[in-house]
């Protein structure tokens, strides 16, 4: 080999005003007009959970039937004042109500009462300890924006605020959708921006310790903003064009997978051109040099992790199917930044490029052109992984049999986590004022009076299904729609005669618990079962039947994406290390990782936090994000085991992999583990749930499966991993 040169054909000038152009449109794009977009992506979220159910869901079919009957979809504000000692009270609580509602939304806007429909009613609880004002809001106006805020956000707040000066006697609590929207709102303030925050402050710490370098983190981390800003670009437009249903958690997740993908392909980009940069005399061609050889395991792993996050398409909720495509936009975004935006900047300078690496500047050193160090020299200098690399190399079967144990231990507790769903009460953390309103409210009124099961059946057979859905346990009171009731008057007030359209009637359920609580599920099960037994053409819908039917769908969902995610890995391994029998140990290794990481996650979910359990969607997503963010690090190790093997021979390529390999894919790791934590800022128990089992999978697959369990295993058979083309490979 001879020590390359810049060539005498390019001007001097125009390489570095490329570069500098490159730089510069990225910055414009990426960092510009994507930074300044971020804040738009809220805009374009849904909020309506029944939105994103199939069609032929029962609770589908029975909201579209149920508003012909009441053709306004209502979204509720639940006024509850407690410790009640008078009729006083209660008449003071209906004046604040109807004041309130006088208010405008905004300087020159309607009113809050302009976005109401039907009547406000109020009412003193059975045991005159608490009263309630209930108002129903149009779901669809209540979404508009207003001077940059939600109309649900201002009239909750217009509401406590004006609370706050009544001067009225006992405990307030504003709840409903209403008052959980405006919390929500309210938690997730400004959220976008810390969580990135957070999760660029936490990669700049762990940058710092392995570079060493004041200069070089800042470099990956501009890699990182630019590739977020690209990606929200991309997917603001894919949802103002009605292409996907984006809702906070996807728009989270892609934030996520952004910052942590750029910066583990940030890793292996740099780590490479640092060991080229003591070949080359010049940073282009040690560039050049180290971007050939690092392009196809950063292609096969953004490939891998985009097509495994694609096969969320198949989901029948299109919550799901939009996460696919904005994840794998992410990722995407992250392998374009990576491979042209960081080396553009890492050129700059030119010949003097090295000054990105300060103090610690790597060095040419003419004697390393064209000599392959020894297998004890690389690992001498590799240090721990080089004393990691020689041990399992020492004892490989006892390596990979204890790894396959340790693994296997914690696979055992996988059937104890908890994963049938949990009450929306329950998916938010903290002190929640309308979380707690609701909570104390159903100690006075029957908890599913402001949003009841609801049923539609035959005229003919109103009378037995009513009876029926009041046989099942849980369920108070039911009573058919009438157009008093719909007007908002109580239905034990109402005499006129039933709504009838094409010969069915409506009935509601009100239940005992919260139409957000998991029980409410259970009963509303029960009701279809009892109600279809009467008349199998009744229809039972409801909040509580959208979240019952949302479990359903995931459960289905996890059948068919699971294995679609196995084939799509598995294929492409294939493709990139020209083998069988690798690819399978190391799906198969990757499947015990996720199982291990769940069965921790349940032992620490049950037994450490005592969460009440975990959403139907948890270990779908944690199987997509794991297994396919997880066979990465397999990736990066085994595309360099075999690049060495065929020159080497297996063993002593895995070992060099091994070595060569420890420190960066370790930092990678470490890293997105840490960006995944980073949602823990979010007060969602489905976000920290994930953030937890992502960053411990990440961990596990990175300490044990590519550390342990892949090197000891493909030591072992030596070979074997390559076949059936091993014969390329050196015996």
């Amino acid at each position: 080999m001879t020590i390359s040169s810049d060539s005498p054909t390019i001007k001097t000038w125009l390489r570095p005003a490329i570069i500098i152009g490159l730089a510069a449109v990225w910055l414009a794009i990426g960092g510009g007009l994507g930074g300044s977009s971020i804040p738009k992506l809220s805009e374009e979220q849904e909020f309506d959970q029944a939105a994103f159910l199939p069609q032929k869901a029962e609770s589908t079919e029975a909201d579209a039937e149920r508003a012909l009957f009441d053709p306004a979809i209502s979204f509720s504000a639940i006024l509850f004042l407690d410790s009640v000692t008078g009729d006083e009270q209660v008449t003071q609580l209906g004046d604040f109500t109807r004041t309130v509602l006088e208010e405008p939304l905004v300087e020159g806007g309607p009113t809050i009462g302009d976005l109401t429909v039907g009547e406000t009613f109020v009412a003193r609880s059975a045991d005159g300890k608490a009263a309630i004002a209930i108002v129903e809001f149009d779901f669809d106006r209540v979404l508009d924006t207003f001077d940059g805020e939600f109309a649900a956000q201002i009239i909750a707040e217009e509401f406590r605020a004006a609370w706050d000066d009544a001067g009225i006697e006992g405990d307030f609590y504003l709840t409903g959708g209403v008052g959980v929207f405006g919390d929500l709102i309210g938690a997730f303030g400004g959220i976008d921006s810390l969580l990135i925050l957070v999760a660029l402050a936490v990669v700049l710490a762990i940058l710092l310790l392995v570079y060493r370098s004041p200069v070089l983190p800042f470099f990956v981390l501009t890699g990182a903003v630019v590739g977020l800003g690209t990606a929200t670009l991309a997917v603001l437009a894919m949802a103002r064009a009605g292409m996907i249903d984006l809702n906070g958690q996807s728009q989270g997740i892609m934030f996520i997978l952004v910052v942590g993908a750029t910066t583990d392909y940030s890793l292996l980009l740099v780590a490479r051109y640092r060991e080229e940069l003591r070949r080359y005399a010049s940073p282009y061609d040690a560039m050049k040099r180290a971007w050939s050889r690092s392009f196809a395991p950063i292609t096969a792993s953004a490939i891998t992790v985009m097509l495994a996050l694609l096969t969320l398409l198949f989901s029948n909720l299109t919550s799901n199917q939009a996460l696919g495509p904005v994840a794998a936009m992410g990722i995407a975004s992250a392998y374009i930044t990576t491979l042209t935006f960081l080396p553009a900047i890492l050129l700059l300078g030119g010949s003097r490029a090295r000054w990105a690496f300060w103090p610690k500047k790597p060095t040419f050193h003419p004697e390393d052109v064209g000599h392959v160090d020894t297998l004890k020299a690389v690992e001498k200098q590799a240090g721990l992984w080089g004393r990691i690399s020689r041990g399992v190399a020492t004892h490989p079967r006892r390596v990979w049999i204890g790894a396959l144990a340790g693994l296997g231990f914690f696979a055992l507790f996988l059937p104890t986590f908890k994963a049938s769903g949990v009450g929306d009460s329950d998916q938010v953390l903290g002190d929640v004022e309308s979380i707690i309103g609701l909570e104390v409210l159903t100690q006075h009124f029957d908890a599913g009076t402001t949003s009841p099961i609801e049923i539609q059946a035959d005229e003919a057979l109103a009378a037995e299904v009513s009876a029926a859905a009041l046989a099942v346990d849980g369920v108070s009171s039911a009573y058919v729609l009438t157009p008093l009731i719909v007007a908002g008057m109580p239905p034990a007030l109402a005499s006129d005669d039933p709504i009838v359209i094409d010969g069915r009637v409506a009935i509601d359920a009100v239940t005992t618990v919260a139409a957000s609580t998991n029980e409410a599920k259970t009963i509303v099960e029960d009701i279809r079962v009892a109600v279809h037994a009467v008349d199998p053409s009744a229809l039972v819908g409801g909040e509580a039947a959208v979240a019952l039917d949302i479990n359903k769908t995931t459960d289905r969902d996890i059948t068919v994406i699971i294995p679609l995610v196995l084939l799509v890995i598995l294929l492409t391994l294939m493709v990139l290390l020209r083998a069988i029998v690798a690819p399978i140990l190391i799906v198969a290794a990757n499947v015990l990782s996720f199982a291990a990481t769940l069965g921790l996650s349940a032992l620490v979910f049950n037994h450490l936090f005592h969460f009440p359990g975990s959403d139907s969607a948890v270990p779908l997503f944690a199987f997509v994000f794991l297994v396919a963010l997880g066979v990465d690090y397999s990736i990066f190790l085994m595309s360099r085991a075999r690049e060495e093997s065929l020159q080497r021979g297996t063993r002593e390529g895995i070992r060099r992999s091994l070595a060569v390999t420890g420190g960066v894919i370790t930092s990678a790791g470490i890293v997105l583990a840490a960006t995944f934590g980073a949602l823990v800022v979010l007060p969602l128990l489905f976000l920290v749930q994930m953030a937890f089992i992502v960053a411990a999978g990440v961990l596990i697959d990175t300490l044990v499966v590519r550390t342990l369990l892949l090197p000891g295993l493909i030591y072992d058979i030596d070979r074997v991993s390559w076949w059936p083309w091993h014969a390329r490979i050196k015996a």
